[in-house]
């Protein structure tokens, strides 16, 4: 294979899959996801009429309790619509086991 496409072979090695096609249907829903997601945030800050210029705290509120559930529900949404729930239900595993990670208590 040639060296241009060597970044979808790394992605395969990543990700534990094995057809291109699956690596394109993947990429095709994270960005989906991310257009939908801001979409969605801008419809729920203007019903919920935020503003967040000058405080840069409430945007990084609004981050974290819209924007992150939205994205990760949506992504799920995606997923299952292109036939990879299962490829993005372990993916959200791995995404909240890392955020929860540093909170547990260590025995």
């Amino acid at each position: 294979m040639s060296n241009k496409y060597a970044w979808i072979e790394r992605l395969k090695n990543r990700w534990g899959i094995y057809s291109t096609f699956q690596v394109i249907i993947i990429l095709i829903v994270f960005s989906l996801t991310g257009f939908s997601t801001l979409y969605i945030e801008k419809k729920v800050i203007d019903l919920l009429n935020i503003d967040t210029s000058g405080q840069w705290w409430v945007a990084v509120l609004i981050f974290i309790f819209i924007t992150l559930p939205i994205y990760n529900v949506v992504l799920l949404v995606y997923g299952a619509i292109f036939g990879q729930f299962k490829f993005f239900w372990n993916f959200e595993k791995r995404f909240f086991g890392r955020i929860i990670k540093p909170f547990k208590r260590r025995s």
